[in-house]
This record gives C-alpha cells, structure tokens and sequence, in this order.
C-alpha cells in the first residue's frame, strides 16, 4: 500500500508539471493547446533516445527541455494565425500525429513496443524501495521549482502583459506589446515544460509506448486546471493532484459496484469523473483557488 501511494504521488507531481503548463498558455495566454500528449511524448523519447545513447539522465532531462522548446515554436509558426477554435483543433492533431509517428517509425522508437531498460537515476545504487522514495523527491522538487517559478512570472511585468493579450490582444498590440513575440515566447515554455513532464515520467517509468500518450492525458489536464483555478500556479498544480487521486480512489470505487464486466467498470470510471467535474463547476465555478485579479486603484475624490 505505501508502494502505492508513492507511486501516486510521484504521478500527481508529474501531472502538475503538465497543469503548469497548460496554465501557461491556456490560463495565461489564453491558447488553447490540445496537444498537450504530443509534447509530453516528445519529452519521454527524447530523453529516452538520449540515455540510451549513453548520455546522463540529468543531460536526457535537458534534451526533452530543448526539443519540447523547439518543437513548440514550430507548431507555434504553424499555428499562431489560427483563431481559438481551429488552433484547438490544429494542436489536437499534432498529438495524434506524434502518437503515429512513435508507433510507425520503429527505427527510432521500436513502434507499438515501445522503449524499455530506460535508465532510472540511482535506482541500483538505492535499491527499488529507496528509489521510490528519492524519486518521489526529485519530481516534487522540480515540481516546487517551476511552480515557483512560474507563480514569479505571472505577477512580473510579462505575465500581466500576457493576460492582457488573453483579455484583447488587438488592445495589447496598440499599447505597443509585441503580441507575436510574447505569443511565442509562452508557446515554447510551456511545451518545454510538458516535455520535461515527459522526461520524468519516462525515467520513473523505465519503459515508454505509445499507449502511453493518448489524448485522454490532455483532457484530465484541462480537467485538472479548470477544477483547480484557470491563471493560477497554485490552482493548477492543486487541481493535478486531486484530479490523479481521484482517478486512482475510483479504481477501487467501481470494484465496489457488482456484476459489471471489466469494460463498463472502466466506464463507470470516465462517468464519475464527468459527475466530479461538472459538481465542482455547479460549486466553485472560477475553480477551487480562481484568479486574483488586483482592482483597479479608486482615484481620489475632489475636495
């Protein structure tokens, strides 16, 4: 059972780093990014590619920041002239596009078998239960970095200058923000971001397929942003781990209920989340922390 729990924390700590992420653009920015699995699987094989070529774990990590990063500005270029509801759509394929390229091209991902014996750093030296315990760490850790970070550049001058292009980006541009830039900008970290999201999970893992990156990951992120508060760190790393508990407490929930084959059981699952969601929202409609939006100063009154 502490096996377990373990391992759901270490997953909740994973799923925060991609709810940072989707805040960042989403919350933030206020692109809407559908290929969330797409850039949390290039992350995973890129840093899987890279240790098993011989390179350091902490260098694999760095490798899934860069490519995430790149692959990001790319799709951005492709992307940026789009209106909310095509960019939704566009980015929503290249997950998929990404999910059929690592299960066609076994040259370079070994296809639907997917990549196995990914180095786990220190696992030999600490033994599988005290690895647990050090990665657990290690992924909170990163966890509390970006957060940190992130929660700092969304009160700076940048973050207020992206949810002023949220709110009006044609307003933005005319007080003289380089919208295309910051646009970018915001696109790249938060695709490097979800990589290295990716790079975690795969040396947590030790094995990656493309199974592995459905796009029901990107649906439970937004689940897990919207529930926690949409532009606020805090709230998106809160709805993550509530959103990752709640999935793994209905394992056990629907074994309560009998006579349901394995396939109903897995859709009373979807069903109770649907249920979770749509009380939350009946509830706390701005999420459970929603964003604080500073008031605007009252000018003074004339004497």
């Amino acid at each position: 059972m502490l096996s377990y729990l373990i391992f759901t924390l270490t997953l909740c700590a994973i799923y925060g780093l991609l709810a940072l992420s989707l805040n960042l653009i989403w919350g933030s920015a206020g692109l809407v990014n559908l290929g969330l699995a797409g850039f949390f699987a290039v992350g995973a094989y890129a840093s899987a590619l890279a240790t098993g070529a011989g390179a350091p774990v902490l260098i694999g990590w760095g490798a899934a920041l860069v490519v995430g990063a790149a692959v990001g500005l790319v799709v951005t270029f492709a992307t940026l002239r789009l209106r909310d509801d095509y960019l939704a759509i566009v980015t929503l394929g290249f997950a998929e596009v990404i999910r059929l390229v690592a299960l066609n091209e076994r040259w370079l991902t070994n296809g639907s078998d997917g990549i196995s014996g990914i180095k786990a750093p220190l696992k030999a030296e600490l033994g599988t239960q005290n690895f647990a315990y050090f990665y657990l760490g290690v992924a909170t850790l990163v966890l509390v970095i970006v957060w940190a970070l992130l929660r700092r550049l969304d009160a700076s001058p940048y973050g207020r200058a992206l949810k002023a292009i949220r709110e009006d980006q044609q307003l933005a541009a005319f007080a003289g923000k380089p919208v295309l830039r910051f646009k970018l900008q915001a696109f790249a970290l938060s695709a490097a971001i979800a990589a290295l999201a990716g790079a975690l999970y795969a040396h947590f893992q030790s094995y990656v397929s493309p199974d592995h990156f459905q796009p029901l990951i990107t649906i439970y992120i937004f689940l897990a942003v919207t529930a926690g508060g949409v532009g606020r760190p805090s709230g998106a790393v809160l709805g993550a781990y509530l959103v990752v508990i709640f999935l793994e407490a209905t394992r056990f929930i629907t074994e309560w209920v009998p006579g349901l084959q394995p396939v109903q059981l897995a859709a009373t699952r979807e069903m109770l989340i649907g249920i979770a969601l749509i009380l939350v929202l009946h509830l706390k409609p701005q999420g459970i922390l929603p964003e604080r939006i500073p008031k605007a100063p009252v000018p003074p009154t004339a004497a």
